[in-house]
């Protein structure tokens, strides 16, 4: 038995688990009820009980419910970021974007049930799918922005942004194929996938604005 303080001062009693203390512990937490109940049938408040938090302590690490299938993309994003404009200028244009993305999207050992769960859910409930359209765009935007350099170009431009559509498109189709096949490399899928695309990649040399 534990007692806590909860966010308006007074003491409650909290019995059986310890309360989450990390992002990726009250994530797991929420992860394991959207699948053993379905996504709409859970609530802020069934994660921060079965997480041992106030609902405020919720709300300090996830914007809303439907941000916590997300994890710390943002920061993920920043990391692809930085990753992309560390890797040599004599390098591809498409191995560039083909290297960043296969490490942004790996995944460790112990996350991986997480993730096929996470991804379930981002793929095929209705109003994640909807949620989406926000990170996908801020997802689009970091590889556009990076073509844009390398090209000389608006990171606006049809250019830009086509190549961030397809990037995308070819992270979703891969992800699709290893939800569906349990024995599938996520990896060797984004190579495959960026393999059918080394056409449209071509586009190494700067061009005008």
């Amino acid at each position: 038995m534990q007692e806590l303080a909860d966010n308006e001062g007074a003491r409650v009693v909290r019995i059986g688990r310890q309360p989450a203390t990390t992002h990726a512990e009250i994530s797991h937490t929420g992860l394991r009820l959207f699948i053993e109940r379905g996504f709409d049938q859970v609530t802020v408040d069934d994660i921060a009980a079965a997480s041992g938090i106030g609902r405020r302590t919720f709300f300090r690490y996830f914007p809303s419910k439907n941000d916590l299938p997300w994890g710390q993309f943002d920061d993920m994003l920043d990391g692809m970021r930085e990753h992309l404009a560390s890797l040599p200028r004599s390098l591809p244009l498409r191995d560039a974007l083909r290297i960043a993305i296969v490490v942004f999207n790996h995944i460790p050992e112990g996350e991986l049930q997480y993730h096929r769960e996470r991804m379930t859910l981002l793929l095929t409930v209705p109003s994640l799918v909807a949620h989406s359209t926000i990170r996908y765009a801020a997802w689009r935007q970091v590889i556009a922005d990076f073509v844009g350099e390398r090209l000389g170009i608006d990171p606006a431009g049809l250019t830009p942004q086509t190549i961030a559509f397809v990037c995308l498109g070819v992270s979703i189709a891969a992800y699709e194929q290893w939800l569906a096949h349990e024995d599938a490399s996520l990896s060797d899928l984004l190579d495959e996938g960026f393999l059918a695309t080394r056409d449209l990649m071509l586009l190494d040399e700067p061009r005008p604005a």
